[in-house]
C-alpha cells in the first residue's frame, strides 16, 4: 500500500520525551476519510503509553486518541461524511464488527480487540502500529469517524471522546434518569465529566472527597453535595443512597467505604485503569445484604459515543480544559501526574507547523 509522510509529535522509547517525528499514513481507501487535526486531548493513557506503564508499547508512539477536526478528503464509497464537516475520533479506529459486541455497537468490547487509535496493530500498513493525533492529520474509516456538533467549541470538545464517554456509557448503561442519585469518586478529568453529565442527565449528583479542598469546584461543576468520605459520619448519613457511584480513581484504594452507601441494587462502577485489587480486597458483606455490586466499565460503543456527543450538543456540555502548544507536551506530562490541571490539557495542533 502506498503512504505518505506527515508531522506528528510522539516518542522512539519509554525513557524518552516527545519530539517531532515524522511519519507514514495509508493513502485514503474507498471508505477512508483524511481529517485535518485541529485539536487534540490529552489522556492519562497517552502518557502511559509512551513511558510503556502498561506494558505493549511498540515505538515510535504517537498518542492522541481526543481528536477533533475537519473532513480533508472521503473516499469513493463514503457515505456518511463531506468535505469541511466537523470530526471527531476517540479511542478506536477499527474492530472486527463481525463478533457478538460488535453486532451490538459495542466495538470497545470486540472479541478480537479493537484497533486503538494508537499503538494497536494497523491492518494496512504491514508491521506498523497505528499512530494517534499528536499529528497533523489520521485516516480513519468512516464507521469510527463522528460527528461534531457545530455548536460546542472545538478545544473542549475534544476529551469528551474519552473522558466524556468513559462517564457516559456507564449512566446510561444504569439507566440514570432525572430520579435517580448518582456519586463520583475523585475530581479529576473523568470525575469533572462525570459530574456534568450525570447533572444533564437530570440525577441528583455528589462528589466523594478525602478533603474539603475540592468542594467549591465540585460545585461549580454542577454537583449537588460534597461528602467528605474520611467523615464516619457524613458517610454514615448517605447510607443506602446511591444508585450509582463511578468511581474514577486509577489507582488501587479502598472502595469498601462506599458500599454501604449505594442504595438496594446499587452498584458502584469502576472506570479507571487500577488493576489488580492487592491490598483492599472487595468486601462480600455489604453486597449480599443490599444485593449490591461491582462492575466495570470501558469507553463506549460508536453508537453511543455519537449519542453522547449530540447530548452533549444540545445541553451545550464540555470539557474544563488549558490549552497547550505541542512543543510543551513534555512539561503537561509531568504536571498532569501531579494532578496540576483543571481538568483536562488540549493540544492546539497549529502549533505542530511552528
Amino acid at each position: 500500500m502506498t503512504t505518505h509522510t506527515i508531522k506528528a509529535f510522539g516518542t522512539q522509547a519509554a525513557e524518552k520525551d516527545l519530539e517531532p517525528l515524522t511519519i507514514e499514513r495509508r493513502e485514503i481507501q474507498p471508505k477512508d476519510i483524511e481529517i485535518d487535526i485541529y485539536y487534540c486531548g490529552v489522556c492519562h493513557s497517552d502518557l502511559h503509553t509512551a513511558r510503556n506503564d502498561w506494558g505493549g508499547s511498540i515505538y515510535p508512539v504517537v498518542p492522541g486518541h481526543e481528536i477533533v477536526g475537519k473532513v480533508k478528503n472521503v473516499g469513493a464509497e463514503v457515505k456518511r461524511h463531506k468535505v469541511g464537516d466537523l470530526v471527531a475520533v476517540g479511542c478506536m479506529v477499527d474492530s472486527c464488527r463481525a463478533c457478538h459486541s460488535c453486532e451490538q455497537d459495542l466495538e470497545q468490547f470486540c472479541e478480537t480487540g479493537f484497533t486503538g487509535t494508537y499503538n494497536g496493530k494497523d491492518k494496512y500498513i504491514s508491521g506498523q502500529r497505528t499512530y494517534g493525533g499528536y499529528s497533523e492529520s489520521i485516516i480513519v474509516d468512516e464507521h469510527f469517524v463522528l460527528k461534531l456538533p457545530e455548536n460546542l467549541d472545538m478545544a473542549a470538545a475534544a476529551p469528551l471522546l474519552c473522558a466524556g464517554i468513559t462517564t457516559w456509557s456507564p449512566l446510561k448503561h444504569w439507566n440514570i434518569t432525572e430520579n435517580s442519585k448518582v456519586a463520583v469518586v475523585g475530581l479529576g478529568g473523568l470525575g469533572h465529566m462525570a459530574i456534568k453529565l450525570a447533572k444533564g442527565l437530570g440525577a441528583e449528583v455528589s462528589l466523594f472527597s478525602r478533603t474539603p479542598g475540592k468542594t467549591q469546584d465540585a460545585i461549580a461543576l454542577g454537583a449537588d453535595h460534597v461528602i467528605i468520605s474520611t467523615d464516619d459520619d457524613a458517610m454514615k448519613e448517605v447510607a443506602n443512597k446511591f444508585d450509582l457511584i463511578i468511581d474514577t480513581v486509577p489507582y488501587e484504594h479502598d472502595i469498601n467505604p462506599y458500599m454501604n452507601t449505594l442504595t438496594l441494587d446499587g452498584t458502584l462502577v469502576l472506570v479507571g485503569l487500577i488493576g489488580e485489587f492487592e491490598n483492599n480486597a472487595v468486601s462480600t458483606r455489604p453486597m449480599i445484604s443490599k444485593r449490591r455490586s461491582v462492575a466495570g466499565s470501558l469507553i463506549g460503543g460508536i453508537k453511543e459515543t455519537q449519542e453522547m456527543l449530540d447530548f452533549c450538543g444540545e445541553k451545550n456540555i464540555v470539557s474544563d480544559i488549558e490549552i497547550i502548544n505541542i512543543q510543551d507536551i513534555n512539561d503537561a506530562y509531568e504536571r498532569m501526574l501531579k494532578s496540576d490541571v483543571k481538568y483536562r490539557f488540549v493540544i492546539d495542533m497549529k502549533s505542530l507547523k511552528n
